[in-house]
């Protein structure tokens, strides 16, 4: 097995950067493996751990777009991030030590219709603060109609994918598990890993991307 080290040097939404090293690290036919290592330079998201989660989904995204998920990935990052939580991954030293001799297992990879790759949550959200207005549906079943917060969707380390559930200030809604959510309605923002992008749109939809991700896990 020969790997390659892709490391952050900009921020971590640098998609043109990450792409261009994961494309010189595949240059290599020999690379079998891909070790995503944040470094945080300059803050984009609100956390280091989201950071560190975002530079993650940028290089896999790279991956995606390349049609190269036939390429194991593993993830170094330096402090515990909702993505090592999910996937039971540990941080720093033992996280590199299983970089290098650990073996990957597919995992669902979630990814949203403008080909962003999300590890720790996101959101549906309205604009300029106020509810959003519209539908849900997670796969066939509906989450809402009307008005709500806000829609949490969270990937699974198991089939079907992902989860989603409405938000409410004192009693949150059900998770429903499916393979999409998608959100219809007249003022979404969306949010990823803690970055809100302020475009308003008319919908959006996460959903299971149709090859899984070769993750290295314990």
């Amino acid at each position: 097995m020969s790997f390659a080290l892709i490391t952050q040097s900009s921020r971590s939404d640098d998609k043109q950067a990450v792409r261009a090293a994961v494309a010189d690290a595949l240059s290599d036919s020999a690379v079998t493996r891909l070790i995503v290592e944040p470094r945080v330079a300059e803050r984009f998201a609100p956390t280091v751990a989201e950071e560190n989660d975002t530079f993650l989904g940028t290089v896999v995204a790279a991956l995606m777009a390349a049609e190269r998920l036939d390429v194991e990935v593993a993830y170094v990052s330096p402090e515990p991030t909702a993505a090592t939580r999910r996937y039971r991954l540990p941080h720093g030293p033992q996280a590199r030590q299983l970089a290098e001799t650990g073996t990957a297992t597919p995992v669902p990879l979630i990814r949203d219709d403008a080909a962003t790759v999300v590890f720790g949550s996101a959101r549906h959200l309205g604009a300029n603060g106020e509810k959003l207005h519209g539908e849900c549906y997670v796969d066939n079943e509906r989450l809402f109609d009307g008005d709500v917060r806000s829609v949490l969707i969270e990937p699974t380390l198991e089939a079907p994918g992902l989860r989603a559930q409405v938000e409410r200030w004192l009693l949150p809604g059900k998770w429903i598990h499916g393979r999409a959510v998608q959100t219809g309605g007249t003022n979404i923002v969306v949010e990823r890993e803690g970055v809100v992008n302020e475009r308003v749109l008319k919908r959006s939809t996460f959903y299971r991307h149709v090859t899984d991700l070769l993750l290295v896990r314990p």
